[in-house]
């Protein structure tokens, strides 16, 4: 279904905002490289017009905070069709990028700047190298799409490849044009689509057990996550999104970064904000000590998120288990589909004493 917005001003007596045209697509990815966040608030961009090597350019290249490149391929003046095809011969292209070549593309982008230290500034965290471009997705940017290019899309998605579609529409209002944007599938759905940490040819069946990463730091802390039952996330979409794949029964694996494995458990409930969150029938933030972004209760984006969880075993974060091949991702919730899951999930159970 073609998506559509109407603009309205707010008043007793309200007007239609005219819709209007952009002078060219060139001018959006200009304003895309001074404002990314037109984009997303947690991408960070490191390429433009990115050389393939035959003949072609990515018109801009991202980074997400677990390592995955994004793929933005504007429309310009192909056809629907075209853009998605072309937007798929890159991604070949792109998931054959190591390190290396993505350090590369950036020193290009940002001349005498490091990746490695602008990803810490930018996320606030390390690049860990091994984990670049162990997926990626594909964004196409255009003001319209065809029903079939549509469903073309959604097919994609559905069986496992991340790809998007971001619309624009521009509107005229007092001299100046206002630029809307609006998403044909949800980003959360298509992270989850990326999150599986496998590199091609790794794939194997789902093992039916969840990965769980839990940055504890001074926002979260992960006696208070053992005492009271739950994991969290928060601080951005990109970090909570993922915590709505968990449902009642799920079993996850909880990692600290950096620390290693430091729980097991079952999921009992749905995710939840920090404001809706109990604890034996309080508000949580009236017990917990840690911040959990209170500064965002009422922004749904920034807000951290709650799920609760019967933990089955855990240790404190000095023992966490780590040992060299285990399976690691700075996405807080997903699904692996790679071998290195499956054995990590088997000495696991080892070492905590779960069947």
């Amino acid at each position: 279904m073609p998506i559509s917005h109407a603009v309205w001003t707010v008043s007793s007596s309200p007007t239609e905002i005219p819709q209007g045209i952009l002078p060219s697509e060139q001018m959006l990815e200009d304003m895309i490289v001074a404002q990314p966040r037109i984009l997303s608030s947690e991408w960070m961009l490191i390429g433009r017009q990115v050389d393939t090597g035959f003949g072609g350019r990515i018109d801009l290249l991202a980074i997400a905070p677990d390592g995955t490149l994004v793929l933005v391929e504007l429309k310009r003046d192909r056809t629907p069709r075209e853009v998605v095809a072309q937007a798929l011969d890159y991604a070949s292209w792109v998931e054959r990028l190591d390190a290396d070549d993505v350090a590369g593309i950036y020193s290009r982008f940002q001349p005498n700047r490091s990746l490695a230290e602008d990803f810490h500034a930018n996320f606030g965290q390390m690049l860990d190298e091994d984990s670049i471009n162990e997926s990626h997705q594909v964004v196409i940017v255009a003001a319209s799409l065809d029903a079939s290019s549509e469903r073309i899309v959604n097919y994609l998605n559905d069986r496992g490849l991340a790809i998007n579609v971001l619309f624009f529409q521009v509107f005229d209002h007092d001299g100046q044009q206002l630029l809307s944007r609006a998403w044909l599938i949800d980003p959360g759905e298509v992270q989850v689509q990326a999150a599986s940490g496998a590199k091609r040819g790794e794939k194997e069946p789902w093992n039916g057990e969840f990965y769980v990463s839990f940055g504890a730091d001074n926002t979260r802390r992960w006696d208070e996550a053992v005492q009271h039952g739950f994991i969290s996330g928060g601080g951005g979409s990109w970090y909570s999104n993922s915590l709505r794949m968990l449902s009642e029964g799920d079993r996850v694996w909880v990692k600290i970064p950096g620390k290693g494995f430091v729980g097991v458990g079952r999921v009992t409930g749905p995710r939840v904000t920090a404001a809706e969150f109990e604890i034996d029938g309080r508000p949580a933030l009236e017990i917990l000590e840690a911040d959990y972004h209170r500064a965002h209760l009422e922004d749904p984006e920034k807000a951290e998120y709650f799920v609760p969880v019967e933990w089955i075993k855990t240790v404190n974060e000095e023992h966490g288990v780590q040992e060299v091949g285990m399976f690691g991702n700075q996405n807080t919730v997903c699904k692996p589909v790679t071998p290195k899951w499956r054995s990590t999930v088997e000495a696991l159970k080892v070492r905590f004493g779960v069947s």
